[in-house]
């Protein structure tokens, strides 16, 4: 260690901004991107199926009462239902 005494002064000197180190700032750089890869979002089943559910149309309850009624009257199932209902199962299947 050495040390000056008053007599060993420096003249003015110039003010310089802050001295920057790159491989600081790339590895700062470096440290963002690899926390930016890392960022998940895992959605449980059970999750993505109860966001499913409230995606659902209402359920209009008077036309549920009118089929129901229909049903148990035995006024639901016509031959013109049966037919359509036939054909479009021979078409799934075909």
């Amino acid at each position: 260690m050495q040390i000056n005494g008053p007599a060993h002064l420096h003249g003015a000197q110039a003010i310089n901004p802050p001295h920057h180190s790159t491989r600081a700032a790339n590895a700062s750089a470096a440290q963002a991107k690899s926390l930016a890869q890392v960022d998940q979002l895992d959605i449980s089943h059970e999750a993505d199926l109860v966001s499913r559910v409230h995606d659902l149309p209402e359920i209009r309850q008077d036309r549920v009462a009118e089929i129901r009624s229909q049903i148990e009257s035995g006024a639901y199932e016509t031959d013109e239902k049966l037919d359509g209902a036939l054909e479009r199962l021979l078409d799934e299947i075909g």
